[in-house]
Formats: structure tokens, sequence, C-alpha cells
């Protein structure tokens, strides 16, 4: 099974457009556009009944003390945890390819709705949910994508692994308000096969994408 994007390259800096924030000379984030990035998958294996679909961040800090504050840097050797920025699910099993823009085209301040799509997936929340809870102005439930917002002083280039994954049952067994990690759960044991593709993003100046 292979995961292919005309959005970049694996391996290869994510542009502006599919990020949630972009760098600017004041304040020294702006919003982006926050486009989903296109993605198309081949050589899944007969017996596929649906496909889900998972981006993460494996390098967000573990902790926020030094996280976008002045005259501070997140250090390199602060251990990492995973963030989710898109869970996909009940994908039908003909799919095999999903629009640049088609799921997200812009910053939507308290999140997407979900979670269900006309084509019967159905979007889980990523972690800007508990990102934004104690905002006021941007507090929700964010469902569907949600493009790179790494800190603006972390010392490390931030990765950003988006999979999809063939399963040998229709529908997931979540339900609601679900998150990447109980996707990855109740998935265990029904992935036939799998594929990824890596983008890379940073909003630091001084540490290239």
């Amino acid at each position: 099974m292979q995961l292919t994007s005309q959005s970049f390259s694996d391996g290869s800096p994510i542009p502006g457009e599919f990020a949630f924030c972009i760098p600017a000379a004041e304040g020294h984030v702006a919003l982006g556009s926050n486009r989903n990035p296109q993605l198309a998958w081949t050589g899944a294996p007969a017996g596929t009944q649906s496909f889900a679909l998972i981006c993460h961040d494996p390098d967000v800090p573990s902790r926020g003390d030094d996280v976008n504050q002045e005259g501070r840097n997140v250090p390199a050797d602060l251990p990492r945890v995973d963030f989710f920025h898109w869970v996909l699910v009940d994908l039908p099993a003909d799919a095999n390819n999903i629009a640049a823009g088609s799921h997200s085209e812009a910053v939507t301040a308290n999140g997407k709705h979900g979670p269900v799509r006309p084509d019967g997936s159905r979007h889980g929340i990523n972690d800007y949910t508990g990102w934004f809870a104690g905002d006021g102005q941007m507090k929700g439930d964010y469902f569907g994508y949600d493009g790179p917002c790494p800190p603006w002083n972390d010392s490390i280039r931030h990765h950003y692994v988006f999979t999809v994954f063939a399963l040998d049952v229709p529908s997931v067994a979540v339900e609601g308000h679900f998150t990447g990690q109980q996707v990855r759960e109740a998935i265990a044991g029904h992935i036939l096969a799998q594929a990824s593709i890596t983008g890379t993003y940073s909003l630091n100046p001084s540490v290239p994408a």
C-alpha cells in the first residue's frame, strides 16, 4: 500500500497553505489558510472494508513551560508527545483519495462541525480541542483537520505523519467525540495494511522546516 500527496513530498516541508499558523513579522505568527492537503492511496489489499486516516505530530513538547515565551526556547532534549491533527474513520472501501481543501478551507474559531460527513465517514476531534480549552474566544470541539502550528520558539522542526489504514471492518467502534488515541485502540487487530507520508514544519526562523 502506498500513500502520496500532490501538496507536499514525503520528508519535505508542508507549504503554509496547509498550516494553521504561518510566520509573521509581528507577533511571531498569523493564522494560515489551514486547508487540508491532497492525499491519494493505492494498493489496498483484498478484503478491505473501510479506511481510517490519522495525522499526528510526534514532536510536541511534553511540558508547556517554555512554549511561545519571549526570551526562551523549547529545549531540543525535552521529551515529546503525540498531538493529533486529523482523525477520520469509515471512509468507504472504494475511496482512494482526498482532495485538497475538501475537509478544511480555513481556521474555524471554536472548531468545525462534526462528526458525520456526507459520504458517511466520520471525523474525530483533534487536539486543538484541548489546546484551546482555556481560551474564551477559541475554545470548542475541533473536528476534522487543523494543520501545523508548532511553538514559534521550538528548537526542533516538527514532523506531521499522515497514515491511511486499510481495515477489515466497515465501521470503527468509536462514537461521538472520539480521539486519535481511541481510534488507534479501536483499529488494533483490524489493520490489513497501512501507508504513511511525512511532512515537516517550523515557525522558528532559526530552525528550517
